[in-house]
This record gives structure tokens, sequence and C-alpha cells, in this order.
């Protein structure tokens, strides 16, 4: 390889393992090393906590173990930007150190010992806002730090995302990208700024304008790696770090959608269905667009919380044989299950799964559980799992319905990534529940490669995003319906799992009430 090409360094720190990643400006990916992470611990039913340090620990070792697989000089990497999950929020004390551990995004907890909020209470009632708000603060971890750990809440300094905290090692400041900022905080995201002073989020919230971080748009710079940060992770001191957007925004842009006709799904920990729009759309009213990884754009999202994280379930409960025998004979794991989707056919012969094991804001809603109905005595481990993929594109087979009727945009081209896309089976099952040709881009990274573009775009290694996309993305795998298959799914989409949620929900209500889960 030619010591006179260009590269860039993404960093991705996903749910279950952080990535450190080299692209040329081909977008190819030339050098990666990936380290497996513990997603979160639980102390209480419901709690997702993991050590601010676990998450920096972890990236120190996979940019040192980067390195060694270069053919050429560190010298020829122009930038680096970073990637995270979502949501993920850490306490810090005036020296930069973590006050408790980090509360993840998969966290259940609620605070329902709200103080007033004054005349807001009033305001807020007469324009129909009430329980929204309601349901904001109770959701807000910083109102359970302020309530349940005073003590901790007292002493914080900085209250970041993990995003802000990962850049704040990496660089020394305060600083994160407008295009990470999903999460229970005072964000403005129509302005794609912290709100203004009047806004109703600064008495919804115990958050300070101190207490939080600089913002600047995706694609430009948040500082440069510390000569402390360049020790740790062998990253070269003074590397600009350009700012990119977390997770899902950078897997969007990485799939080539800008235009709202584009559909982008994530088959990730969360299953996400996004469109990109220069207007600001919500998907469901109340239910924020986030900032796009490209200034002045917004990402229209449906979420699945757990989506394939279900996956991973499945093949930890039920998945050991395959996973032996893919340990005996050198086969990646992942073909075995491809094996297992096969044996069952189109519609898992009358299995659906409602995949909500996590509750929604508003859809589907603060009580709502996962399901598994029409077993009978044929149905086996095959016909489970397959149905878990079904009810997962079917969920977001309704949210991309309900976005079309609120944009007025019809979704005519489908994008499919994240580690879930590397499965044909699951690709063709998406292409025959939603009745449209899929396509996966050229990597399964996309994550990184979206970061990997912000960072491109950031140094002028490409003029504007259209050039880098270009450049970077490439048509990979495509995945034509299947006319029968289609017929199937329409059928039970519209004349089954559309009616699930209304005929469970007064049973999942009464679970929560006899149970007091979830929490």
């Amino acid at each position: 390889m030619s010591n006179n090409k260009e590269y860039v360094l993404a960093i991705d720190n996903g749910t279950q393992s952080v990535r450190a990643l080299v692209f040329d400006l081909e977008g190819q990916l030339v050098a990666k090393s990936k380290v497996e992470i513990e997603p979160y611990y639980s102390n209480q039913p419901g709690w997702a906590e993991q050590d601010a340090d676990y998450f920096w620990d972890n990236l120190c070792k996979a940019c040192c173990a980067l390195w060694p697989q270069l053919d050429f000089p560190k010298s020829a990497i122009k930038a680096v930007a970073l990637t995270t999950q979502r949501a993920t929020i850490i306490n810090l004390d005036r020296d930069g150190k973590p006050l408790r551990p980090a509360i993840v995004w998969l966290d259940q907890r609620l605070e329902q010992d709200l103080p007033s909020m004054g005349l807001w209470n009033i305001l807020l009632t007469l324009a129909g806002e009430k329980d929204a708000v309601r349901f904001f603060r109770s959701e807000a971890e910083a109102n359970w730090i302020k309530n349940k750990q005073p003590e901790i809440w007292d002493k914080t300094a900085k209250y970041l995302l993990l995003s802000g905290y990962l850049t704040y090692k990496l660089t020394g400041k305060y600083v994160d990208s407008v295009a990470s900022q999903v999460g229970y905080l005072p964000f403005d995201f129509k302005r794609h700024d912290w709100a203004g002073r009047l806004d109703w989020k600064w008495r919804a919230l115990p958050i300070k304008r101190e207490q939080l971080p600089e913002l600047v748009p995706a694609g430009s710079p948040l500082g440069a790696i510390s000569a402390e940060a360049a020790q740790l992770t062998g990253i070269p001191e003074g590397l600009p770090l350009i700012s990119a957007g977390a997770d899902k925004a950078c897997e969007v842009l990485a799939s080539g959608c800008l235009t709202p006709d584009t559909g982008s799904l994530s088959y990730g920990s969360a299953a996400t269905y996004n469109s990109t729009n220069v207007r600001y759309i919500e998907a469901i009213r109340n239910v924020p667009a986030y900032p796009a990884a490209m200034p002045n754009a917004y990402n229209t999202e449906t979420i699945v919380q757990r989506g394939y994280w279900m996956v991973n379930w499945f093949k930890r409960e039920f998945g050991l044989r395959e996973q032996r025998i893919a340990a005996e004979t050198g086969v990646e794991p992942e073909s075995l299950f491809d094996d297992l989707l096969r044996e069952a056919p189109p519609g898992a012969m009358g299995l659906l799964v409602q995949p909500y094991w996590s509750p929604g804001v508003r859809i589907p809603g603060p009580d709502a559980k996962g399901a598994i109905i029409g077993f009978g005595d044929v149905h086996t481990r095959a016909h489970i799992y397959r149905a878990i993929i079904e009810g997962i594109a079917y969920a977001l087979r309704e949210g991309k319905e309900r976005l079309e009727k609120r944009s007025g945009h019809r979704i005519t081209t489908l994008k499919v990534s994240g580690g879930g896309s590397q499965s044909d089976e699951a690709m063709q099952i998406t292409a025959d529940i939603f009745g449209l040709t899929v396509e996966r881009p050229h990597t399964y990274e996309t994550s990184g490669l979206g970061a990997a573009i912000n960072a491109a775009v950031g140094v002028g290694l490409y003029p504007d995003y259209q050039s880098a996309l270009d450049h970077m993305t490439h048509e990979g795998d495509r995945f034509a319906p299947i006319e029968e298959n289609v017929r199937i799914y329409d059928q039970l989409y519209k004349e089954v799992y559309l009616k699930m949620y209304d005929r469970l929900s007064p049973l999942y209500g009464s679970i929560r009430e006899i149970t007091g889960y979830p929490f």
C-alpha cells in the first residue's frame, strides 16, 4: 500500500463492543480492532449501569490493538472521529472524575417524585402537553440522581453523554457534537442547540447550563488528541478530532440516506427506521426528530428499543447448539443461525412476536411488554427465532408507514445496516415484509463509516458531504421481495400484528399494577 494515500480513523463505542476502524478515502475498511464489552450490569431490576472508565479503558484497548495491523505510517491518518451509543449519561466532578457509574440507555428506572413546575404546569396543561412532559421528567436520569443521590448531584460539575465524556478523555475539553445529543437533556431539537433561557426544559430538569458541554456541528473540530490520550491510545498527539454523529445518525449517513424518499433501517441493539429531512418532522407527536450526522438536517426516527438485542438474547438462551457447532467446526455462528431461519417458513406457521421488550415513550407506551402469540405443538426454536426477526420488521414497517403519512413522502428505496444486516435471510425477510427491494451498504461497519465521512469532510479531504458520499459509499447486495411471501406477510401484518397491541394493552397495565414491572 502506497504511503502517499490518506486515511481517517473512526472510533465506534456501541452497546456491545468498541471498534477502532481505519478507512481510506474510498470508504474501504483497511484495518479494524474490536473489543467486546459488557453492555451494562444491574444492581436492581430495570437498572442498567456501567463504569465510565470501563468505556475509556476499552477504547484504549481497541486503539492499541489496531496499530500493529497498519502497513503504512500513522502520519497517513489525517483525522479521527468518534461515534457512540446514544443517551448514556455520566456525572463528573470538578476534576473530571466520574462520580457514579454511567446510566446506560437501556436503563428503565423512573423518578415519580417530581416538584411542581409552577406556572409551566398550567401552560403545559392548557397546551395538552402535561402527560408528555411528566413522562419526560420521570424518564430523565438527572431527576432520579437529584432526588435519590443528592450528594452526587451536588458534586456534579459536568453532566455529559458518553460521547462528551470520551471527547473529554481524548482532548481534555468539555465539548460535544450537536449530532450526538439524544437523551433527556435541555436540548432544542429544532434549533440544534441547548434550549433557550425561557424553555420549560430548564424547569423540568435540575441541570444548569454550566454543567453541559459546548456544542459544535457535525464535521467541525472538537479539539486535538492530547498528549495523555496519545500515550494511552497510540493515536498521534495533535491529530484533529472531528465532530461526528451518534451511532444511529452515522449509520443513516453512511447508508447514503440523504433524501426523504430513502429509508434507513438499522438492525442494531436498538432497531431503528430513519429518514433524513431538511424540515423538522416528528414521526410521533412530541417525540423529536434527532440531529442528522451533517449540519442543518434531521433524522426522523422510529425505534424498537431492544431490537436486535432480542436476537442476541435468543442466541444466548436458545442457541448453545449452534455456538458449540461453530466453535468445533470453525464456521461463523451467524451462518448456522441463518440455517435456523430457513427451517421455518415465512410467517413462522402463525407465530407472531410483538417486540416491545422495553416500554416506549408514546408508541407503544410506558406499560408495553413483549408478546409471543400463536403457539402450537408444531413450533420449534426455529419458528421462535424467525418470529423474532419478523416481529422487529413488522414494528419498523409500522413506523415507516406512520412517517410516510406525516411527511407526505413515500419511501421508494430502503437501505439496511447494522449487525443484523449481515444475515442474508434477515435481509430477505425485510424485503418481503416491506414489499421493497432492500440494499445493504458495502460494509456493515456503517456507524464507523459515517464517522469517517464526518472526519474526511471536517479536515477538507472532501469539500462537502455529497462528494464524500459519492466516493466513500458503494452499493452492496440487493434483495428483491418474493411475491408469495409478500402476500403472507401483508395479511399477517394487517390482520394480526397491527391489532395486537390494542388487544393486549389492558393486560400489560394489569401486569404492571400487580408486579410493579416495568419500574
